[in-house]
């Protein structure tokens, strides 16, 4: 068996992209030689993109497009297994991809432009060697609609307001990436969010032994509390916390209709790995 060199591994992962243990293998399957485990790595690009695709992609990036007249934008949430592979140039260049398209279509579900765009997928897949997911699209319409993406692109937001200007509708957007608040306005908050408070509020141990009038009577006053903290526009401005954001659009003559906030990952279920013994299995095989 022929010696595998530094060098040849560089060699094959430079024309192919793939990573250093990959490329490596297919060296020692090819004794040593490249162009023949380039052509091996081209047969099983596919299957490669099959196997990778059962992956948990927990990372990645969100990105918005906004129309120039601020009447619309949208949102999007593209996956990758880590966050190194998040800030690779050909995954942000595929997500730009899909943020364009989901804009030209006014997606509001991400399944067809994910078909669409499905043999890109696939070649940076087998590219960077991670799963890559185009899970969610967002679209919001208005007025006068803005959009931000906090600068580590993994918290993104967009507002739809009566009125104003772009700034105005950004600088809101920008709170609510901040922020995160639950509803627009108290009226919004869902009645079992209300109900669960209420429950959390009664067994707090100073409300134990107290009357009925009393319990009520401070129930309120924490029910107010809870509403006002998590409805966005009676939040402190964030660049101005004396001023409430729904004060700061008013005095714009405006009033902000919805709000929309993604974060890279909510609500996916990353199952716990061993990272020391995933490597030492990787250099065993």
């Amino acid at each position: 068996m022929a010696a595998i060199a530094a060098t040849m591994v560089k060699e094959l992962r430079d024309r192919t992209g793939l990573g250093m243990m990959e490329c490596k293998k297919a060296l020692v399957a090819a004794d040593g030689d490249i162009e023949a485990a380039i052509e091996e790595l081209r047969k099983n690009s596919g299957m490669k993109a099959a196997k990778k695709a059962g992956r948990t992609a927990a990372e990645g990036v969100v990105a918005v497009r906004i129309a120039d007249d601020n009447s619309y934008a949208v949102m999007v949430e593209v996956n990758s297994e880590t966050d190194f592979a998040a800030r690779d140039a050909g995954f942000l260049a595929f997500v730009g991809k899909v943020a364009d398209a989901a804009f030209a279509a006014k997606a509001t579900d991400m399944a067809p432009i994910a078909a669409a765009l499905d043999a890109e997928r696939e070649a940076l897949v087998q590219k960077i060697g991670e799963n890559i997911t185009p899970r969610r699209a967002v679209l919001m319409e208005g007025v006068n609609v803005g959009a931000y993406v906090h600068s580590n692109n993994k918290i993104g937001a967009l507002v739809s307001m009566t009125a104003g200007d772009a700034e105005l509708a950004k600088d809101i957007a920008m709170h609510v990436t901040a922020v995160n608040p639950r509803v627009n306005t108290r009226d919004d908050m869902p009645a079992e969010e209300l109900t669960k408070e209420e429950e959390i509020i009664k067994a707090q141990p100073d409300m134990a032994g107290k009357p009925d009038a009393i319990v009520e009577k401070m129930m309120v006053g924490r029910i107010n509390k809870f509403l006002a903290e998590n409805s966005l526009v009676e939040q402190p401005f964030v660049k101005n916390p004396e001023q409430k954001v729904g004060d700061l659009a008013k005095a714009a003559g405006a009033e902000v209709s919805a709000f929309a906030r993604l974060e890279v990952g909510e609500g996916i279920e990353v199952e716990e790995t061993d990272f020391a013994a995933e490597v030492a299995a990787q250099l065993q095989g």
